[in-house]
């Protein structure tokens, strides 16, 4: 059964950071691509950040990049997401999503919600303004 427990959420001002963490109980972590999306109040989930298995390629939305970083240790079993230079409207639950990274293809896109089979929980990130 794979786990994935996000933490780091919380209450930041604008301009802050915070670095959000999601564990993996899974036994071939380093096979897995990973991902972060996040969900806003009334908003449909939207993707953040992948990292692939080898952590060689990463990927980004646009409003995200140059201010978030993604990366991984397989070591750890974690997943990492460093937010910096924050804003109101980055304000979301943050989720952390796995999929076998051969499993994805060019229909199967890292960036798409439906294409992760496991979830975590989510955490909690506010930013006020």
């Amino acid at each position: 059964q794979v786990q994935l427990v996000e933490s780091g959420g919380g209450l930041v001002q604008t301009g802050g950071s915070l670095r959000l963490s999601c564990a993996a109980s899974i036994r071939t972590f380093s096979s897995y691509a990973m991902g972060w999306f996040r969900q806003a109040p009334g908003k449909e989930r939207e993707f953040v950040a992948a990292i692939r298995w080898s952590a060689a390629t990463t990927d980004y939305r646009d409003s995200v990049k140059g201010r978030f970083t993604i990366s991984r240790d397989n070591a750890k079993n974690t997943v990492y997401l460093q937010m910096n230079s924050l804003k109101p409207e980055d304000t979301a639950v943050y989720y952390c999503a796995a999929v076998l990274d051969v499993r994805l293809t060019s229909s199967r896109y890292y960036g798409r919600a439906g294409s992760y089979d496991y979830w975590g929980q989510g955490t909690q990130v506010t930013v006020s303004s």
